[in-house]
């Protein structure tokens, strides 16, 4: 297996744990997504990028025609921000980081396509996956190639460590 994909419940750690294996990769890039909170309140996402980039996701104060819930998806940012991290760790690095493949992510073609080519590169996919169904998630979860991590309270303190030990044996060096 060459790449993982995590999945589990929202707020269950998968980009708490995608940043823990960040930092013992010597050679990645990506991107992770944030929550941006207000008063104790969830208000919206941030993409952040390995690299220092950052823009908006998704907020409450976003007016789009692309919606999930109560936030406007931001399909520009995606495009123009996470879209190139993507390509830029096909082209450059060793591990490509995506956090997360979702349906606020989905809106894009662009995205899309640069996932697959991302799945199809060379490179070692570590992503965080949405739970829920959508063909295209789909496919990326019956990959031959995926190594699909469920998140889970039972098995959080631990996941790291799994993953660690995955991640060693498949990919020595």
């Amino acid at each position: 297996m060459r790449h993982i994909l995590i999945t589990g419940l929202p707020g269950i750690g998968k980009t708490t744990l995608i940043k823990k294996l960040v930092c013992l990769l010597h050679s990645a890039g990506g991107f992770y997504t944030e929550e941006i909170r207000k008063g104790g309140k969830r208000i919206g996402f941030r993409i952040v990028t390995l690299d220092g980039k950052e823009g908006l996701l998704a907020g409450v104060f976003i007016d789009s025609p692309y919606r999930v819930g109560k936030y406007g998806v931001n399909v520009k940012d995606v495009e123009e921000i996470a879209v190139p991290a993507i390509r830029a760790a096909v082209k450059g690095k060793d591990y490509v980081v995506i956090d997360e493949i979702a349906r606020m992510e989905l809106f894009s073609e662009e995205f899309k396509r640069a996932v697959k080519e991302a799945f199809e590169s060379e490179k070692r996919v570590i992503a965080t996956i949405q739970v829920s169904k959508d063909p295209f998630l789909e496919e990326l979860r019956k990959r031959e190639d995926v190594l699909l991590y469920e998140l889970k309270l039972s098995n959080r303190e631990k996941a790291l460590e799994e993953l660690k030990k995955f991640l060693m044996i498949e990919f020595p060096g």
